[in-house]
């Protein structure tokens, strides 16, 4: 999924000095990396629910599509968005998140979001169990 991994991005403009905000001038992205994803596939493959769920999502859960559609990498939160914060248990097992970001839950996905600008610079959809 991840071609890259981020840490290393990270810790390449930080030992530079250099900001969040001027990294992305320069072109260096944040992102979920590959430890991250394995970290967090692997605690939600742990707490699955032990009943097999035979149906899906119902119907009339979750966020309307034309929101839904909107929580992609570049894309700002919509305001008012209910979000849920990582399981702690998941939380401690991370690393810290870069300075300015936060990992939260929203509809089912973990996204990357950047605190001051709330614009959403990963995804992770299909980890969670519904």
């Amino acid at each position: 999924m991840h071609k890259f991994i981020a840490a290393n991005t990270i810790f390449g403009f930080l030992a530079l000095n250099l900001t969040v905000a001027q990294a992305a001038d320069i072109g260096v992205s944040v992102a979920f990396s590959d430890a991250e994803v394995r970290i967090i596939s692997a605690w939600y493959d742990d707490h699955r629910p032990t009943k097999d769920r035979k149906s899906g999502k119902a119907k009339g859960n979750g966020l309307p599509p034309g929101i839904a559609k909107n929580l992609a990498r570049g894309k700002s939160l919509p305001p008012g968005i209910a979000m849920q914060n990582l399981p702690d248990g998941l939380r401690h097992s991370l690393p810290a998140p870069p300075d300015g970001y936060e990992r939260i839950i929203v509809d089912g996905k973990i996204l990357l979001v950047e605190v001051a600008t709330k614009l959403i610079h990963d995804v992770l959809m299909d980890v969670m169990f519904d």
